[in-house]
C-alpha cells in the first residue's frame, strides 16, 4: 500500500486495512508506506518513507497495489502492469487541500485501468473485484510518443516520407 509523501495523513485507509487484516478478511501480506499518517497499524509492517529503488522492488513484488489517488503512484504501478485499487484522499477528512484526487482516480477508472474506491467501506469489495477482473494495459503518452517517433524515423530512413 502506498500513501504518498505529501504532508497529509490518510488514517482512514490505514485503519480500514488494519481492521480487514485483523478480521481475517485479507489474508495476503500487506506492506505499507504510510507517509505522514498517524494511525498505528497492528497487523502488518509499515514505514514512513522509502528510497525509490526499494519502492520499485516492493511494487515489482506486489500482485495488487492499493494507493491514494496520486498520479505518480498510479502510473508507476500501471507501468509495471500491476492491478491498482486507488482511494482518493478527501478534503472533508483533512487528507488533502481539495478533492482533485477524486477526479484523477475517476478518470483512470473510467478508462478501464484501475479499480476505484470512493467510500472506504467498499474496499473489501474492490479487493475481491480486482482479483477477478482484467484491466486495460496502460501506455503512457511518453511511450506512445517515443514509439510514434521511432516509427516515423524508420519510415524516413526507408525513404517513405510523410
Amino acid at each position: 500500500m502506498v500513501l504518498g509523501t505529501q504532508k497529509f495523513q490518510f488514517n482512514r485507509l490505514l485503519e480500514e486495512l488494519d481492521n480487514l487484516k485483523k478480521d481475517g478478511k485479507i489474508t495476503d501480506e500487506i506492506i505499507a508506506q504510510v507517509g505522514y499518517s498517524t494511525y498505528q497499524v497492528g497487523s502488518f509492517p509499515t514505514f514512513d518513507f522509502i528510497e525509490k529503488d526499494k519502492f520499485d522492488q516492493y511494487i515489482d513484488q506486489a500482485d495488487i497495489v492499493i494507493c491514494h489517488g496520486g498520479t505518480g503512484v498510479i502510473v508507476s504501478a500501471l507501468k509495471k502492469e500491476k492491478k491498482v485499487i486507488a482511494i482518493p484522499r478527501k478534503n472533508e477528512f483533512n487528507e488533502h487541500v481539495d478533492d482533485h484526487q477524486k477526479e484523477i482516480v475517476s478518470i483512470f477508472f473510467d478508462l478501464g485501468y484501475i479499480e476505484e474506491v470512493d467510500h472506504i467501506s467498499e474496499l473489501i469489495k474492490a479487493i475481491r473485484n480486482v482479483e477477478q477482473k482484467e484491466y486495460k494495459s496502460f501506455k503512457s503518452n511518453n511511450d506512445i510518443f517515443v514509439n510514434e517517433l521511432r516509427e516515423d524515423i524508420i519510415k524516413l530512413s526507408n525513404g517513405e516520407g510523410k
